[in-house]
């Protein structure tokens, strides 16, 4: 294990300009879990059903996970070890069993998302079955893979920053074509509910932004892309560097999900038989024509082929850390394809379970964050780069919030009001 001493004490920190164009990257890998199919379907749901009002929520999803994501690569720089490495270090065997079976399950969650996603965009774009969709998906995201631990991290990252350029270019579309009711949409920026349907929305747009598993992955693509340094010079320069790729790639991601829910406010709110995807590409393409459309379609598709190669990335990166076991990448796709695959076979609503797997993730989301707040704020461990009085309350405040509303929609899901 490599030392993590960061005190520089004895050292002269060098100040070299930052020119933070060649380190970005990490950020944008992690950025496509915020821009999942598991988005798409809670957005435009929530846009659909309630229009403006749930605007609030991603704005302020968004901004937490700003937060978020950058004290997880923090974390990986300043020690040169991920969140699940240094959780696996930290417990007991039992505890490490547990803390990874419930990581498993938001994995799970989000690679049945991913996966019934891009099926879904190949129905909508080819008239492909699902179960057949979902194997097409699988086998994509199992070349996408092979190609990544063929050509390297940084081939990796330019494939999936040219998914999230296609992805987002298919959700703001529309938006050129039909305007938004801008005050309306300013008045959905004021924080409120309008019944447990509006709780259980935001849940799941929470879940499908601030994401559990690019929480745990993030500190390993930052530390496997620059390396370990103790150098605190170095550290401070990719932090530097850091802020810059977070705030681009999660701004980028963040824009979108909120196009998407502006378009379907605008444009579905009311609307019939838009409470799946399929009805949505259908109401949009009739709304603004076929080639937006079209566009939208291959938006889905795009996100889901990628959003599904970096879940099964950060399902290996929580193994090797919590159990210490190492599984090809191409054996753990395989294994973690086949939940998706029983859903679609089975028939169930696609659409549903979108929705219900991102409350999950909402649910898994105080296991990665509070561990991650708490180790990063640790002087002992972080030395100078442990966070301040302000990002420490702001990390803390993103906890509470989270956990205030699980338990809120637990209560309204038990008394079923």
């Amino acid at each position: 294990m490599p030392s993590t001493d960061v005190s520089g004490k004895g050292r002269t920190p060098a100040q070299p300009r930052l020119n933070p164009a060649p380190l970005l990257g990490p950020a944008f890998v992690a950025a496509i879990a915020y821009v999942d199919p598991g988005n798409i379907a809670a957005n435009v749901s929530a846009g659909a059903q309630y229009g403006y009002l749930l605007v609030w929520v991603l704005v302020v999803a968004n901004a937490m996970a700003m937060v978020v994501q950058y004290l997880s690569a923090k974390l990986g720089l300043v020690l040169g070890r991920s969140l699940p490495e240094i959780l696996g270090d930290r417990m007991p065997r039992a505890g490490r069993l547990a803390f990874w079976a419930q990581a498993e399950l938001v994995v799970v969650a989000t690679d049945l998302a991913e996966v019934v996603g891009g099926a879904i965009a190949l129905q909508i774009l080819f008239g492909v079955p699902l179960p057949l969709g979902g194997l097409i998906v699988g086998g994509v995201s199992m070349w996408v893979l092979a190609f990544q631990t063929r050509h390297g991290q940084r081939t990796f990252e330019g494939i999936v920053m040219g998914a999230l350029a296609v992805i987002v270019i298919g959700f703001v579309a529309g938006l050129f074509v039909h305007g938004v009711d801008w005050t309306a949409a300013a008045g959905g920026l004021a924080p409120r509910f309008a019944g447990p349907q509006t709780v259980l929305l935001a849940a799941s747009m929470l879940g499908a932004t601030v994401m559990p598993h690019a929480i745990y992955l993030h500190s390993s693509l930052a530390r496997d892309r620059h390396g370990f340094d103790p150098d605190p010079s170095r550290i401070r320069l990719l932090l530097g560097a850091t802020r810059w790729d977070v705030g681009i790639a999660l701004l980028i991601a963040g824009s979108a999900n909120i196009a998407l829910l502006l378009l379907a406010a605008g444009n579905l709110y009311g609307v019939p038989g838009v409470d799946t995807l399929q009805g949505a590409h259908a109401a949009i393409a009739h709304s603004l024509g076929t080639t937006v459309g079209l566009i939208f379609g291959v938006g889905i598709l795009a996100s889901g082929l990628a959003s599904t190669s970096v879940g099964c990335y950060a399902g290996a990166a929580v193994m090797a850390g919590l159990l210490r076991v190492r599984i090809p990448l191409l054996v753990r796709r395989a294994v973690t394809l086949v939940p998706a695959l029983v859903v679609l076979a089975l028939g169930v609503d696609a659409t549903q379970a979108l929705v219900l797997s991102q409350v999950m993730l909402s649910i898994g989301i105080p296991f990665a964050l509070i561990p991650l707040a708490r180790l990063t704020s640790d002087r002992r461990l972080m030395g100078p780069f442990a966070n301040g009085t302000v990002l420490r309350l702001a990390t803390y405040a993103t906890a509470l919030a989270v956990v205030a509303l699980n338990a809120l929609l637990i209560v309204l899901t038990l008394t079923g009001r």
